[in-house]
């Protein structure tokens, strides 16, 4: 590269490291395959949290959750922490930033002079023509949430952002909201499945791919631009729009090996977040945690319906990648313009009899996908090594020349990258103060992930759990009790306290 390179992250949400077709699962991905094969994929990369929103303060912060102090989902984002991100950093140095789609920082009210824009009631205060700054990001095109249930609405103007109303301009007065209801049928058996008549052209994915796309077109060369790309899917309610929810027939599609639940071999904690009941402040917040966050077994049907909707959700998706990609090409961006596609966290989709996400940590939830694409990316290279999705803002100041905060806990991508071996990464950290108001349970969970071995210890109640990944990947057998295996567990357990970084002393307060 002869002149500072573009950055252009692609994020889907609650997206698992295996459903990819370069994966070896049943998945359509051709796009998303074909980037992997002329770039670089990390194969053991992992979140730094198993929910969205320390999970996206870390990729933009470049901090561990309880460093930015988003420990836990409904604790907003500091926006004077935000600033010190990537965002800001680069555009300070003469980069054009930008964020298209789901941002998921919090309701902080000092945010900006109108209040917090992902706010659902404070949204309404912004004038139709906001457009940003939001979190060091200059230029924001934003929508809330993006996923929709009976208790989390579709927001109507004059709430909400651009999203919502170009989705509430839809045909005749709310009919888009109508007819993401409905259901073209056979009518699923499985939980929160459905084939939405939802048009695919009014559907979230397009929006983000064709904001995308017009930003890039208008890009032009003056400045650099760094822009993150948020798609608010595969996540729950699997609500798929045709023809994309028709890609992948039940029958044909490849489901968990492990799916039957099997508690009475996990911590005392897996139970727990399952049958005890929320805590939170207000009745539509626990019915939301019990009736949402919350699925129970399906059947060998139910999972391959689900996993099916998942699989068209994921390959609509890698079709908008595959537009914007060509729209690189076609605007000759694609020579000076990295690109990295990853997601929040993972989904657990049957694994273990567990759905959606919660304090397991599993590989599912665990470990996601990590792909770079770019002038200078070897083709086909596959890193092993352990690393982080918070490793993106040191690699970003890398390849842009830019000095890097100081205390930052990420770590740059690049010699891996480039290299020829000789960077060696042992272990990549997750953490999740993980609140009473979503399981009835408080936890304190510290995970450490090596290239063959992980090890969680739960801080108050002190209990663990290590799966030794080479022997067991499927992670049937928790070894933290093994008499056998008590070196592993200490040098895992000495990894946990040797976590990098500060700890705030105090951190901000539960909104739930």
């Amino acid at each position: 590269m002869t002149t500072r390179p573009n950055f252009l992250l692609i994020t889907s949400d609650q997206h698992r490291w295996d459903c990819f077709g370069f994966e070896g699962r049943r998945i359509k991905t051709p796009h998303l395959d074909r980037m992997a094969e002329s770039g670089t994929r990390f194969g053991a990369a992992v979140t730094p949290s198993l929910v969205c929103q320390p999970a996206r303060a870390s990729m933009l912060t470049g901090l561990l959750p309880l460093s930015h102090g988003v420990y836990d989902n409904n604790v907003s984002l500091d926006p004077e922490v935000g600033e010190m991100g990537w965002a800001r950093t680069l555009a300070n140095d003469g980069y054009r930033s930008a964020l298209i789609g789901k941002a998921h920082f919090g309701d902080h009210p000092e945010c900006t002079p109108y209040g917090a824009p992902e706010s659902r009631d404070q949204s309404a205060n912004f004038p139709a023509d906001w457009s940003g700054p939001y979190m060091g990001f200059d230029h924001m095109e934003l929508m809330i949430l993006g996923h929709w249930h009976d208790l989390l609405p579709c927001e109507k103007p004059p709430r909400g952002h651009q999203f919502e109303r170009w989705f509430w301009e839809h045909g005749r007065a709310g009919e888009a909201w109508e007819l993401w209801q409905q259901d073209f049928g056979p009518a699923p058996e499985a939980a929160q499945t459905w084939f939405s008549k939802l048009p695919a052209a009014w559907h979230s994915t397009t929006w983000v791919t064709e904001r995308t796309i017009e930003f890039l077109e208008q890009a032009g060369d003056e400045a650099p631009f760094c822009l993150w790309a948020s798609y608010p899917d595969p996540h729950h309610p699997f609500d798929c729009p045709e023809p994309w929810s028709r890609l992948h027939l039940e029958d044909d599609v490849d489901i968990s090996r492990s799916h039957r639940r099997d508690l009475d071999r996990r911590p005392w904690w897996h139970r727990a977040s399952l049958e005890n009941e929320p805590t939170a402040r207000h009745q539509w917040q626990k019915t939301l945690r019990m009736e949402y966050s919350r699925i129970q077994p399906q059947t060998d049907r139910q999972l391959r319906q689900m996993t099916a909707n998942y699989y068209g959700e994921i390959a609509f998706i890698d079709d908008g990648v595959g537009r914007i990609l060509k729209s690189l090409e076609k605007t000759g961006l694609a020579e000076n313009t990295i690109v990295i596609f990853t997601t929040d966290h993972g989904d657990l989709l049957g694994d273990h009899g567990l759905y959606l996400k919660g304090p397991t940590p599993y590989e599912a939830l665990l470990r996601v996908g990590m792909i770079v694409k770019g002038p200078d990316i070897p083709a086909g290279k596959v890193i092993d090594m352990p690393v982080s999705t918070l490793d993106l803002a040191a690699s970003f100041y890398d390849w842009a020349g830019v000095s890097r905060p100081e205390d930052i806990q990420s770590r740059s991508l690049r010699p891996l990258i480039e290299g020829d071996g000789g960077e060696v990464r042992e272990v990549a950290y997750s953490e999740w103060n993980q609140q009473p108001s979503r399981t009835g349970v408080e936890l304190e969970l510290r995970t450490v992930r090596t290239k063959t071995a992980k090890l969680t210890l739960e801080l108050i109640s002190g209990a663990g759990e290590m799966y030794d990944l080479a022997e067991d990947p499927d992670e049937m057998h928790n070894l933290f009790d093994d008499p056998g295996k008590g070196a592993l567990v200490k040098e895992l357990t000495d990894m946990i306290h040797a976590r990098p970084g500060y700890i705030l002393e105090d951190m901000p307060a539960h909104e739930a």
